[in-house]
């Protein structure tokens, strides 16, 4: 009888043990799949906006151009609509837009990029898109869905055009299927829904064009009325979700998350298969009953024992022995093993950080690759249209002049990218350190006035030169001179001062400024890419990050040392040439 009591009862502490562990293990670890899908979903949002906003402001230039004002005023007069098709043309070949066209007061296209191919759209009446209804009320249109004439789904961007008592409607439409194809080949089950909740973009081919809950008979009419999805029956496709955060898919059982996706009311999609949460539970749950078969057979052994040691009472010195050495073993293998477990975690976080960056790397030189050459043509076309611009169009010049200034902030910004995601080579040469830092008084000089202050160089009393690149050694000084600005900036009796010195094998440059300083919890971190403190959210927080990687290239260092409400100083200690050592030997 004392037999099946421990039996029943070892039994019943491992089916304890069992649902425990599965319960903690499974909660865990649905929770970090969770963590993860939510910071890729940071990443492909980053990448939809980017997309969508290279061509935000596309139509509202486009609209500007005096070909498509000709054509919209007098559409009768076939040159005026000839130049508006190669116009619109050009426009899309340089953009890489899917398609442009101008469509007058009644939604009838007068002029399109495509006017020369089989499906072009000219002539043909599309008043009932909810794009053309918004641009003709003075709003700014924006509608996915898929085109009636061609049958190719794309994202329509339209702005409003008035020209004297002439008006119309520009339309962008621009092509988002290479995201979904680059979803398809990683493997990626991600969608973008549209306000209805149906997924008009997706790496998994089961779920588009379907809608993640049942849609109301409403919605599926006003759908149809707007011709949204022509050609696709969404009345009896199946829903995505199962449940509010599980979907079915061809992996089978999904865990999903969610994040909303620019003003258009769209929402980003991502799932990944719960299945290995339900292994890793089970096997631990496994692993636990194991063990508490395993307690129980050591308890019951001990107990044995400790009969033995009433029976044995010479034995009970040696047995309390033995149980104490082996329970100091136990001890240190506990300890051991969770050294071990120490180890491993910070390894395995060190991974996973070092693949987010190669990843952040990867990613920053994609946008570059993908934006710089459009950005180009960009402020090329603009500068070209400036030229060519009539006398009397003051307002339009001074459009396309703002423009071409947001246009060149793009650049800088991509410029900066591409120095962070590619080490760049070049010669070093023996560059004089004074020229260096008035090269980069000269180019912060504009920032300098708007601040108001100026910083101060005091220059060394023999002339220091350091084995470098010159454009580069400019850069570091640019940026560290911005900063310095940005942190006076609205400080009473601001200064900036630029010193510089040798001693020994070292040749150092200061930096420090009587700004508002760094806390300490942010100093160790100023150096991170993507990390900045400034309010405004102007800063990409690359420029301490590139100059680190500049200086660490050139054999040097950058020490930062800064107090709160009395200010910073940063000091770059590079090598002296061994001919400036020399002269001063």
């Amino acid at each position: 009888m004392t037999g099946a009591r421990t039996f029943l009862a070892a039994i019943a502490l491992a089916l304890c043990a069992a649902l425990l562990a599965y319960h903690f293990v499974q909660r865990a670890s649905e929770a970090a799949l969770r963590t993860q899908l939510d910071q890729s979903l940071i990443l492909t949002a980053r990448a939809v906006e980017t997309e969508v906003a290279r061509f935000g402001s596309l139509p509202g230039i486009a609209a500007q151009d005096a070909r498509i004002l000709a054509a919209l005023a007098a559409p009768q007069h076939p040159s005026n609509i000839d130049a508006a098709n190669i116009y619109l043309a050009k426009i899309g070949a340089h953009s890489g837009a899917a398609q442009l066209f101008l469509m007058d007061a009644e939604g009838t296209t007068v002029a399109a990029s495509n006017y020369d191919t089989e499906q072009s759209l000219v002539g043909l009446n599309y008043s009932f898109r909810p794009y053309f209804k918004a641009a003709m009320s003075g709003q700014h249109g924006r509608f996915y869905a898929i085109g009636v004439t061609t049958g190719i789904p794309g994202y329509f961007l339209a702005s409003p055009v008035e020209f004297g008592a002439a008006r119309g409607v520009l339309v962008v439409k621009v092509d988002m299927t290479p995201l979904q194809a680059t979803w398809s080949r990683a493997g990626l089950a991600t969608a973008i829904l549209d306000q209805d909740g149906v997924a008009f973009l997706s790496g998994a081919p089961e779920w588009l064009y379907h809608p993640t809950l049942p849609l109301a008979p409403e919605t599926l009419a006003r759908i149809r009325d707007t011709r949204t999805y022509d050609g696709i029956d969404l009345s009896a496709a199946n829903a995505i979700l199962t449940a509010p955060d599980r979907a079915q898919s061809a992996s089978g059982l999904m865990l999903i998350r969610t994040r909303p996706l620019t003003d258009d009311g769209w929402t980003l999609l991502t799932g990944a298969p719960i299945a290995s949460v339900t292994t890793t539970a089970t096997l631990s749950a496994f692993g636990a009953a194991l063990l508490a078969l395993l307690a129980t057979g050591l308890a019951k052994i001990t107990n044995q024992r400790r009969q033995l040691v009433a029976l044995r009472l010479r034995q009970n010195a040696l047995l309390e022995t033995r149980v104490a050495e082996r329970t100091r073993d136990l001890a240190h293998e506990v300890q051991a093993r969770r050294q071990t477990e120490a180890e491993l975690r910070a390894a395995q976080e060190g991974l996973i950080h070092s693949e987010k960056m190669a990843a952040l790397g990867r990613m920053s030189a994609a946008i570059v690759h993908e934006i710089s050459q459009p950005l180009a043509a960009m402020e090329a076309t603009l500068g070209a249209a400036e030229l060519a611009l009539p006398k009397g169009q003051e307002k339009t010049q001074t459009r396309i002049s703002t423009v071409r200034g947001l246009v060149r902030r793009m650049q800088r910004t991509t410029k900066h990218l591409k120095s962070f995601s590619r080490k760049e080579q070049g010669e070093l040469a023996l560059v004089s350190v004074g020229q260096i830092v008035e090269n980069a008084m000269d180019l912060v000089a504009p920032r300098a006035k708007a601040v108001g202050v100026t910083p101060q160089f005091v220059a060394p009393t023999a002339p220091l030169h350091l084995r470098a690149g010159a454009i580069r050694m400019e850069q570091v000084m640019v940026n560290l001179l911005l900063n310095a600005l940005d942190a006076v900036e609205g400080c009473k009796d601001a200064q900036i001062t630029i010193t510089c010195g040798a001693d020994g094998n070292l040749t150092t440059i200061r930096v420090s400024d009587t700004g508002t300083g760094i806390a300490p919890a942010d100093l160790p971190r100023v150096a991170e890419p993507f990390f900045s403190t400034k309010i405004s959210g102007e800063g990409l927080g690359l420029g301490l990050s590139i100059s680190q990687a500049i200086i660490t290239e050139f054999g040097g260092t950058i020490g930062i040392s800064s107090t709160p409400g009395k200010g910073t100083e940063v000091t770059l200690s590079l090598p002296t040439p061994a001919q400036q050592q020399g002269t001063a030997a």
